[in-house]
């Protein structure tokens, strides 16, 4: 006997996946297999699907129902480069300031996770933004004191911003943006030392936005969604301390991100002008990637904020 389809409604439009994903050939052909890929992992693991939630941007995404009665996410994910390392650091931070991974299909690209409960998300907190910060930090510490995995389990972030770095200098050549030379300059320098002259590796979260710390049960705060590496940890906290009550909506910018920075410096036992570097290499990259997509003003504005966390770290 034929299995029945599953519904529709587990697969609408308006899922952002669909719109992300769906704009290359090999997406498309994804997306086709998707209802196919989740069927699949359904009866592997013997789950009872929910309502997708509308989150990703590269994943199918729903809580699910296990056997036991218990619940958990399921997330099925376009397989690419950022997703590969997700089971292997959420195994090794083993529910350590992350949701705790429970099933993973590698092949498939598809994981079964701990579910937060309320799950909201710590962007949207009514919490001061210097609280949210400290909150963030300590999830932060937590992910950092695990050890890392064997070697090659994890890309490294200098094999990473090296590889940054080359691109930018590329497309720098490539496109003519007719962005500060020297300032991109210094972008692609900082990518290529930062790593290099860590006094510490830790598996960083690698995709650490407030939209990716939810509120749970088991901790106020679990992380999700890891794009991780293993590296220097001042690579972490810049999406952070860039989104939480955006200090580029200010007037004056400089006296709040001096705060920001030294807060969350003090923390997590950081150097503030380390992790104003890395914020600056970073936003260069961002930078030259928009300019690469055809948003050449949008990378000129990151240009900007670049030069102010340039400035700010002394160089």
């Amino acid at each position: 006997m034929a299995r029945a389809p599953l519904s529709d409604d587990l697969f609408p439009a308006d899922l952002p996946v669909y719109a992300t994903v769906g704009r290359t050939p090999d997406g498309r052909a994804w997306l086709d297999r998707l209802p196919a890929t989740v069927r699949a992992v359904q009866e592997q693991w013997g789950l009872r699907l929910g309502a997708p939630l509308h989150g990703g941007s590269c994943s199918w995404v729903a809580p699910v129902q296990l056997p036991d009665g218990d619940t958990a996410v399921l997330k099925v994910t376009w397989p690419h480069r950022e997703a590969a390392g997700e089971a292997t650091a959420l195994r090794a931070w083993d529910g350590s300031g992350a949701v705790r991974l429970l099933r993973h299909d590698r092949e498939r690209y598809a994981l079964l996770v701990e579910r937060c409960t309320p799950g909201a998300e710590l962007g949207g907190s009514p919490l001061p933004p210097a609280e949210r910060l400290l909150l963030a930090a300590g999830v932060l510490r937590e992910l950092w004191t695990v050890p890392a995995p064997p070697d090659g389990a994890l890309e490294r972030v200098a094999d990473v911003c090296a590889e940054w770095a080359g691109t930018i200098e590329d497309r720098m050549a490539r496109i003519r943006p007719g962005y500060d030379p020297g300032l991109v300059r210094l972008g692609a320098r900082l990518l290529r030392e930062l790593p290099a002259t860590a006094t510490r590796e830790v598996v960083v979260h690698g995709d650490f936005n407030p939209g990716n710390l939810l509120s749970a049960q088991r901790r106020p705060w679990l992380a999700i969604d890891p794009k991780s590496m293993v590296g220097d940890p001042g690579y972490d906290p810049w999406p952070l301390l860039e989104q939480i009550d955006d200090p580029f909506e200010y007037d004056d910018p400089r006296p709040v991100l001096r705060e920001r920075f030294t807060l969350v410096a003090d923390a997590l036992g950081e150097d503030p002008a380390r992790l104003l570097a890395w914020a600056a290499a970073r936003t260069v990259e961002n930078a030259l990637w928009c300019a690469a997509h055809d948003a050449i003003e949008d990378g000129a504005e990151e240009l900007e904020v670049a030069a102010v966390l340039a400035a700010l770290a002394g160089l």
